[in-house]
C-alpha cells in the first residue's frame, strides 16, 4: 500500500464517527424534515449527555485496558436510593450528594477486587452488575418511584439560554479530557494501557492507575444516572439497563481501543455518543417499528466492534512498515 493511499485509509477510519453522523443525519432528514430542525439536534445533545457522561468514564476504563460492566447497575442502585430518601429531603443537593457517594463507593468496590485480589476486571464488573440490580430492585421492591419536581429541575432548566444537562456533559468532558491530556495521572494511564509492565518498570504503580479509573467510572456513572433520571421523573425496574453496552459502544465508535492505550474523550467519546442518540432519535421521527430498536442497538455496538478491530489491526500493520523501513534505511 503506497502511502498516499495509507494516509486515506487512516484518515477514513480516524474519522469513521464524523462519517457515520453525516451518513445518518443524510438518512433521517430526507425521510423526516424535522429531523434537521435546530431544536431537535439541541434534544439530541440533552438526550445524549446521559450516556456521554458515562461512556467518559468508561474510556477511562478501556484506556487501562479494562472493561466496566457494572455501570448501569450502578446508576440504578444510585437512583433507588435516592428515591427512597427524597421525602426527607428539602433541596437538591442532599440528593446529588447521596447518588454520587454511591457511584464512588461501587467503583471503589471494583478497584478493590481488581487490584487487590486480582481478578478478572470482566467477571468482578459482571457480578456488580447483577448485585447491584438485585440490590437497586429490592430497594424500590420492582415498583416505580416518581420524583419531586425540584430533581427534575435539572434537567429542564436552562443557564444562559442552553439546556443544563448541556452544560454538565461540558463540564465533565472538559475536566476528563483536561485530566487525560495536562496531568501526569492521564499520561501514566496511557503507558499502562500500552504496556502494564514497561510502565511499572519506568517507575509507574499499574495498580494505582487502575484503581482510579474504575472509581472516576463509578462517579461518571452517578453523574450520568442523575442526568437521566432528571429526564425521566421516574425510576423503574429498567432504569440504566445496557447502559453499559452504549457506553462501550461510544468509546469505541469514537476511536478508544479496546485493547487499551489509544483515545480521547473529546471529540471521540463524545461524537460517538452523540452518533448512537442520533440514531435513535431518528428512528423515533421516522416512526420506526419498535421491535427493530434492539436490532440496531446490536448492529452499534456490531459497527463500533469492528471499527476497533479494524483501526488497531492497520494501525499495527503500519508501525511494523515503519520499523523495517528505518531497519533498511540504517542498514543502507
Amino acid at each position: 500500500m503506497n502511502p498516499g493511499t495509507s494516509r486515506w485509509v487512516k484518515g477514513v477510519l480516524n474519522g469513521a464517527p464524523l462519517i457515520l453522523f453525516v451518513a445518518v443525519v443524510a438518512v433521517f432528514g430526507a425521510q423526516s424534515p424535522k429531523f434537521l430542525a435546530a431544536d431537535n439536534f439541541i434534544n439530541i445533545l440533552v438526550q445524549a449527555a446521559p450516556t456521554a457522561i458515562v461512556a467518559v468514564g468508561m474510556t477511562f476504563v478501556l484506556l487501562s485496558a479494562g472493561v466496566d460492566l457494572s455501570v448501569g447497575a450502578i446508576m440504578f442502585v444510585a437512583a433507588a436510593v435516592v428515591g427512597k430518601l427524597t421525602v426527607q429531603f428539602n433541596s437538591i443537593w442532599p440528593a446529588l450528594l447521596v447518588m454520587t457517594l454511591t457511584g464512588i463507593l461501587f467503583g471503589a468496590l471494583n478497584a478493590a477486587l481488581i487490584t487487590w485480589l486480582r481478578l478478572i476486571p470482566f467477571v468482578v464488573t459482571l457480578a456488580m452488575q447483577f448485585i447491584g440490580r438485585g440490590l437497586a430492585l429490592n430497594v424500590t421492591e420492582t415498583r416505580s418511584l416518581s420524583l419531586p419536581d425540584y430533581f427534575l429541575s435539572l434537567g429542564t432548566e436552562r443557564w444562559l439560554g442552553i439546556p443544563a444537562p448541556i452544560w454538565w456533559l461540558a463540564a465533565v468532558v472538559g475536566l476528563a479530557q483536561g485530566v487525560l491530556t495536562f496531568t501526569p495521572f492521564g499520561r501514566q494511564l496511557y503507558a499502562v494501557g500500552q504496556d502494564a509492565e514497561a510502565a511499572r518498570k519506568a517507575g509507574v504503580h499499574p495498580r494505582r492507575v487502575i484503581a482510579a479509573v474504575y472509581v472516576i467510572s463509578g462517579f461518571c456513572a452517578a453523574v450520568g444516572g442523575i442526568l437521566a433520571l432528571a429526564q425521566l421523573g421516574t425510576i423503574s425496574p429498567k432504569f440504566g439497563e445496557n447502559k453499559e453496552f452504549m457506553a462501550i459502544a461510544a468509546a469505541v465508535l469514537g476511536g478508544t481501543s479496546l485493547f487499551g492505550g489509544r483515545g480521547k474523550v473529546f471529540p471521540g467519546t463524545v461524537m460517538g455518543a452523540i452518533l448512537i442518540q442520533t440514531i435513535e432519535n431518528g428512528l423515533v421521527m421516522v416512526n420506526a417499528n419498535p421491535y427493530l430498536y434492539p436490532l440496531i442497538t446490536s448492529a452499534i455496538i456490531f459497527v463500533a466492534v469492528l471499527v476497533d478491530s479494524t483501526r488497531s489491526r492497520w494501525l499495527a500493520q503500519w508501525s511494523r512498515r515503519w520499523i523495517r523501513r528505518e531497519e533498511e534505511g540504517a542498514v543502507s
